[in-house]
């Protein structure tokens, strides 16, 4: 069994992916927007460009998303976050760097009781990350 992380956005998802893409070191595996599928008759003109769905590869894992339509609009990201769990400080403190950019910080990156490192943001996007590195057993 795989959990996998589905973001929804207010249009942003392609923003976000590219974002996601170099700040996580993954590849965009697809980005499909509502346009270019085959109810797209159905698709207000401008929805047309929202992401209908995205999947980005991060090693084995996977981050999804897709952009909202105005039957189920857009509430923000609430009540969740997004956590990443490493196993290098230094790569840690480069993720957390990266997601952080042009978002807000609520917990610097720093070691606590259970963790080297370990940090809270949320991003530009609006989605809360949570960056974990253990302490070694």
């Amino acid at each position: 069994m795989r959990w996998n992380p589905y973001l929804t956005f207010d249009g942003k998802c392609e923003a976000a992916f590219k974002f996601y893409e170099k700040a996580l070191g993954g590849k965009i595996i697809a980005m499909f927007p509502f346009g270019d599928t085959p109810g797209c008759g159905d698709v207000p003109a401008e929805f047309r460009n929202r992401i209908m769905h995205a999947r980005l590869a991060v090693g084995d894992q996977a981050l999804m998303g897709s952009d909202a339509m105005p039957q189920h609009p857009y509430e923000g990201v609430k009540g969740c976050s997004v956590a990443i769990q490493v196993t290098d400080p230094a790569e840690a403190e480069r993720v957390f760097a990266a997601l952080s950019q042009g978002g807000q910080v609520t917990m610097p990156i720093q070691q606590t009781f259970w963790a080297v490192r370990f940090g809270m943001l949320v991003d530009q996007f609006g989605v809360p990350w949570m960056v974990n590195c253990e302490q070694p057993k």
